[in-house]
């Protein structure tokens, strides 16, 4: 998390229990936030298992949801994202009364 932070200070969500974060450089202005877990994986042969979390402009300071790891979706607002991905969830009506 502290290179995180170095990078994005003002990240909002927390490490969920046995992931980490990370960031990569993805373009010259553009962090990749790389999610970790920290279980062992058979199918993995030992290696660590990462999803890609989204991407960070740090010039404009805005969040972008990942279409994959290595293209850059649209920009999203940080209170749509989770701690496990940036992309939106698209609730129901119901479950925007109960989880918005």
């Amino acid at each position: 998390m502290d290179q995180l932070v170095s990078i994005i200070p003002h990240f909002p969500h927390k490490e969920p229990d046995g992931y980490s974060y990370e960031t990569r450089e993805f373009k010259s202005n553009v962090a990749a936030i790389w999610l970790h877990h920290h279980y062992d994986y058979i199918y993995s042969g030992g290696k660590p298992v990462t999803t890609i979390w989204g991407f960070y402009n740090v010039r404009t300071k805005c969040y972008y949801a990942p279409i994959s790891s290595t293209k850059q979706g649209n920009k999203v607002e940080i209170s749509q994202t989770t701690p496990y991905s940036a992309m939106p969830r698209k609730l129901n009506p119901l479950e925007t009364v109960l989880y918005a």
